[in-house]
């Protein structure tokens, strides 16, 4: 694998579990056994494993439950049984002793992993289990957190997850050392801390807050009719893994019924032996019925309600902050989503990488709270705060159960209006930002998209920078706290700002409050960021970063595109899923599907209030570069041309973002997102109201004219990551221009 830590997945399978274990292999399996796969072999394996005795459906939403078992028994009722198959009862296949391994691979800092088998899903040792992995590794004010990335600095990072599956689970702790720290003095910190919570136990004040976490994320999950978490994988989870589809009722007894001493005694009983260690060190360099059903096509979807976008109330406060609220009574709890007219294009007035550092920095304490009190606070209310910044703007976000809300809107905010940017901290977060900075440097589709923006746009643009913010080292490493100070004067603004809320909340009830924790917050006057329309370029050649015995490139082109404000950005959305935003999209069944050169190719327009930057990203084999630019541009010339928009694909471009509206709508975090693009793009206020009712009425002419405004191949810009001694000659050989040289910060190199 070309990825960063992907070799971990199949020495962990091998060395946890013994042989002949159903977990004791990958599920994308061998290329080996692959290549050695018949295709009688492969039909085989369909027909004894993918039949309907072997199947779960689960159906939910608005539906009627008589409708939907005819319909179910129409399609599905003549699929003959498949033959029985051996059913795996548990096998936790606790080890003793201690294994370790150790493997080097293409990483840019060493990570640590110690992995213990577990009891399945299911089970009460498992929830138990589960809760102290919170404990010991959810958040900053968990053990492992702060002892190794707050207190010692040993980490930039520690997490602690338990994969519950249908026969068996594992428990892990993976840590990522900081550059220059032994993972030896990782482990022992690690050791040292698990020790000391076998010895005596959860505190009550933790065990209270990891509960009202796991009951607050089941709330939030259960909003949602599908994705993970939903209602739809809730049930099916219980039915598939104990033929109960309501067990959900018996993982959240184990929790309300776990107690400081099950949790010790259970975790004592698991974690005290059996450990596997995994070092990874940088490599330097049953009956049918009779049914009319015609297999040979699919069934006619039926037509989906009409999504309805809940109404929106505004109003302005005193120092003009601007509030919007949408009512949404399913559940209580409540989101809300403070934009600041900032973001990263706001680097251009500072060191790049500032707004992303003073983002992370926001809940690092204030004037009254410290970090740590901060997340233990937000914890025992159950509340979610998340920080950050995207192009155009930055963030704060709260998501916390309506009768947490006031004590919450404290805490939120004191972050915004008084954060003190503690210098201990500053230097902590500041390293973290460096370490990113090096990973995405060594992930090569993260390298192409740090680089292509400044290629597209200029330096002295604002959308001329790293896409993911995050600055380079070189500008990081010369940021001081009094740099995100004035950020944060100088951005933070109530009259460049909204606030969104979306929840069991009515503007009555909410505004007061609002007023009266913002009343000190002063108006005042933000800088104008450089977002001015740049020429498109006329054969700007193809720009190469050198990646030795890469085995795949990443060919990546980029060119500006109307902006999301744009009146045509409708029509150039749907032209793009079909070009390249979605997986049956021409040029990812191209490459993929036909050619078999990739895992998967993609186009993307990434929002913007200025050009948005238009993006085909093609991960691929090394020896058909040159052969998968020609087919890109073929494609871009063919859709832009001669092979234009057939009416199919129109019509499924229009059905399928019609039809993802409820389900995109279904959550308040989903209603959140649509209102941030109306804040951002300064859209109408009825604009998502009216949403379906304007793709409904654009025409394919519509999105033909959109390909040929976006899609020019004349003035693409290439930036190609892969071996530049065998990619060389074939890319001249494009005659698309001249070759420029880069290195990985983007600068000129002969």
């Amino acid at each position: 694998a070309n990825e960063p830590y992907a070799v971990t997945e199949e020495l962990i399978a091998r060395a946890v579990f013994p042989a002949g274990h159903p977990y004791s292999w990958t599920v994308g399996g061998s290329i080996e056994d692959l290549n050695r796969a018949s295709i009688e072999d492969v039909h085989n394996w369909f027909s004894t494993y993918y039949g309907p005795n072997n199947a779960v459906i689960v159906i939910s939403g608005d539906i009627k439950p008589a409708e939907v078992l005819a319909k179910v028994n129409k399609y599905f009722g003549q699929i003959p049984p498949s033959p029985p198959v051996a059913r795996q009862s548990a096998w936790v296949a606790k080890r003793s002793g201690q294994h370790r391994q150790q493997v080097q691979d293409r990483v840019p800092q060493a990570r640590l992993y110690k992995i213990w088998n577990i009891p399945q899903w299911g089970t009460a040792e498992a929830d138990y289990l589960d809760l102290a992995s919170s404990i010991l590794g959810d958040g900053k004010t968990s053990r492992l957190y702060k002892r190794l990335v707050y207190d010692d600095q040993l980490a930039d990072s520690v997490s602690v997850v338990v994969d519950l599956r249908e026969i068996a689970g594992l428990f892990y702790i993976i840590a990522d050392a900081k550059p220059g720290v032994e993972l030896s003095r990782v482990e022992k910190a690690i050791d040292e801390e698990l020790a000391r919570f076998l010895e005596s136990g959860p505190k009550p004040e933790e065990l209270e807050r990891v509960r009202t976490g796991y009951l607050t994320s089941f709330i939030k999950g259960v909003e949602k009719v599908g994705g993970f978490s939903g209602k739809t994988d809730i049930l099916a989870r219980g039915q598939v893994f104990t033929g109960q589809p309501d067990y959900y009722q018996e993982n959240l007894r184990h929790v309300r019924e776990s107690s400081l001493e099950n949790i010790k005694e259970t975790a004592k009983k698991w974690l005290s032996d059996g450990v596997y260690v995994l070092e990874v060190l940088p490599y330097p360099q049953l009956s049918t019925i009779k049914s009319d059903v015609d297999r040979q096509k699919l069934p006619e979807p039926g037509t989906p309600p009409a999504a309805k976008f809940p109404k929106i109330e505004k109003t302005t406060l005193s120092n003009g902050l601007k509030l919007i609220l949408a009512e949404r009574h399913s559940i209580p709890y409540v989101e809300m989503s403070l934009i600041v007219d900032a973001g990263y294009a706001a680097d251009q007035f500072a060191l790049s990488g500032t707004a992303s550092l003073a983002m992370q920095m926001l809940d690092e304490g204030t004037g009254k709270r410290s970090s740590l009190e901060i997340s233990e606070q937000l914890a025992l209310l159950g509340a979610e705060l998340q920080t950050g910044s995207r192009l155009d703007f930055s963030y704060v976000n709260l998501g916390v159960l309506k009768d947490k809300l006031i004590p919450a809107l404290d805490i939120y905010s004191d972050l915004i209006l008084h954060p003190s940017f503690p210098q201990a901290d500053f230097e902590r977060i500041k390293k973290i930002q460096l370490a990113r900075i090096q990973q995405e440097k060594f992930s090569p589709v993260w390298l192409a998209i740090r680089v292509l923006p400044g290629l597209i746009y200029g330096e002295n643009h604002a959308y001329g920078q790293p896409l993911t913010g995050s600055g380079y080292e070189a500008t990081v490493s010369q940021i001081k706290r009094d740099d995100l100070v004035k950020y944060h004067q100088t951005w933070f603004k109530p009259n460049h700002s909204t606030l969104i809320i979306v929840g069991d909340v009515t503007m009555m009830d909410i505004k007061p409050e609002i007023e009266k924790i913002f009343k000190s917050w002063k108006a005042g006057d933000v800088p104008k960021k450089n977002i001015t329309k740049v020429p498109l370029k006329k054969q700007p050649g193809v720009y190469l970063l050198d990646r030795p015995d890469a085995p795949q490139s990443v060919v990546m082109a980029g060119l500006p595109a109307p902006s999301s404000s744009d009146p045509e950005a409708l029509a150039i959305d749907l032209m793009n899923f079909i070009f390249g935003g979605d997986f049956l999209s021409r040029i990812n069944m191209n490459l993929r599907e036909d050619k078999h050169w990739s895992y998967g190719v993609f186009s993307t327009l990434v929002e913007a209030r200025g050009q948005r930057p238009f993006l085909v990203v093609a991960p691929v084999q090394a020896d058909k570069t040159k052969e998968t630019i020609e087919e890109i541009l073929a494609e871009m010339k063919g859709i832009s041309g001669n092979k234009p928009i057939t009416n199919n694909e129109y019509l499924n471009a229009k059905n399928s973002r019609v039809n993802q509206l409820p389900s995109l709508w279904e959550t308040m975090a989903g209603v959140e997102n649509s209102l941030v693009e109306l804040v951002n793009f300064n859209l109408p206020d009825d604009y998502f109201e009216k949403y379906p009712a304007r793709i409904n009425q654009l025409k394919i002419e519509d999105l033909n004219r959109a390909a040929k405004t976006v899609l020019k191949p004349e003035s693409l810009i290439w930036l190609v990551v892969g071996d530049r001694a065998k990619l060389e000659k074939p890319l001249r050989e494009l005659g698309l221009g001249p070759i420029y040289y880069l290195d990985r910060d983007g600068q000129p190199i002969k």
